[in-house]
């Protein structure tokens, strides 16, 4: 067995038994002014100097951190429990303890929290990316977990360094927005018509709201007399099997005013004389607690996979089968750029956090913007000749 002391005689290098590195060095003195060691371990001898010229670094500048016995799984369960849980909505929860149970613990759960490497982290992604073949989206969500989680870490003193931060993630692509033409908006309407969520898909279509947010809004939030609606909540299910509904915050956890065309608060009003009509049909059975304006005949809240499936039913049939449910949304960012409303307009009344986001979303110009323009220029072009 060898032993080498270091040059700067703040560490002992030795080689163990069974053929791998092991470096020990002082960290301080207990209370009764005994020295304080701790060891490092590699494969080779030159893998074990460089542990340890780290650690003296670190002892010297006094940013030494005690390595942490918990593994990742272990961590993870403390994390969840008492930095996420009470911190985020309860289907955000349960998203993020879907990632930790089917990705994260399965490839990373059984190391070590200190032990855990950048390259280790870069190869579980390209794994994730190459292996099972998961988009680059899915891969951020995964790395966002994982990144928050051990930062958190390095936030209460269990690692120095979180060793996600120099990984590289597969580029996103993305997703191509497809609006609704003009053309398609007025066969849309026509296949609505007389359908059990008409008013659902029309009020969503011209006020821009997600799905959730149409689902949560409660007829306190309804001003007829200024012709507004709030929208501050969302509809939201707290986990995906046996979960129940629940109001909750907006994505953006962000309220914001609307102000709909008068045509829309019309379908509004009529939403609302149906559930007069319904309530007194329904008698005792009736029950809107959560003051919902759109319920089923018994004044009970809709569910987003029910509307969702019946909405792809209508677009299958006028042969817009690649419509999603969220391309209503889009198309009202659209129509309202295309009649002249302001960016900031626009922003506002989708809730987007900035204008730049909203300019990045939709600042492609549709073919009618390029034919105003062009028309604009011609005009232009006349006046100065």
């Amino acid at each position: 067995m060898s032993n080498k002391r270091s040059a700067n005689g703040s560490g002992t290098i030795r080689k163990r038994k069974n053929g791998t590195w092991e470096a020990r060095f002082t960290v301080g003195k207990d209370m009764y002014g005994r020295q304080i060691q701790r060891s490092v371990y590699g494969s080779t001898q030159e893998e074990v100097r460089q542990k340890l010229a780290k650690a003296v670094v670190s002892i010297d500048e006094n940013t030494y951190v005690e390595p942490c016995k918990l593994t990742l799984e272990q961590w993870i369960s403390e994390w969840l429990d008492a930095y996420v849980k009470d911190s985020v909505k309860p289907y955000t929860f349960d998203q993020y303890v879907s990632i930790c149970n089917v990705h994260i613990i399965p490839a990373l759960g059984h190391l070590k929290i200190a032990d855990i490497s950048p390259v280790q982290v870069q190869h579980f992604y390209n794994r994730l990316f190459r292996g099972k073949a998961l988009s680059a989206k899915t891969i951020k969500n995964v790395h966002g977990v994982l990144h928050r989680s051990l930062n958190q870490a390095v936030k209460i003193g269990y690692l120095q360094k979180n060793p996600t931060e120099v990984c590289e993630l597969p580029k996103c692509e993305k997703t191509k927005i497809t609006p609704l033409e003009s053309d398609d908006i007025k066969k849309f309407l026509t296949a609505i018509s007389g359908h059990q969520f008409e008013l659902v898909y029309y009020v969503t279509l011209f006020s821009g709201m997600r799905l959730g947010e149409v689902l949560g809004l409660t007829w306190d939030c309804v001003n007829f007399q200024e012709n507004t609606i709030l929208v501050n909540k969302q509809l939201q299910k707290t986990s995906k099997v046996k979960g129940t509904f629940h109001l909750v915050s907006t994505k953006s956890s962000n309220e914001r005013a609307i102000v709909l065309a008068p045509t829309v608060m019309a379908k509004l009003s009529e939403m609302k004389a149906r559930q007069e009509e319904w309530a007194e049909v329904a008698g005792p059975a009736w029950n809107n607690e959560l003051n919902l304006v759109f319920t089923n005949e018994l004044g009970e809240h809709l569910y987003h996979e029910t509307v969702y499936r019946n909405y792809k039913r209508v677009v299958r049939s006028i042969g817009l089968d690649d419509k999603r449910f969220h391309d209503l949304r889009h198309s009202f960012a659209v129509m309202s750029l295309e009649s002249g409303d302001d960016i900031k307009t626009v922003q506002e009344n989708l809730g987007h956090s900035t204008a730049s986001f909203t300019l990045d979303k939709y600042g492609h110009t549709t073919r009618n913007m390029k034919q105003r323009s062009a028309q604009n220029i011609e005009k232009y072009i006349h006046k100065v000749s």
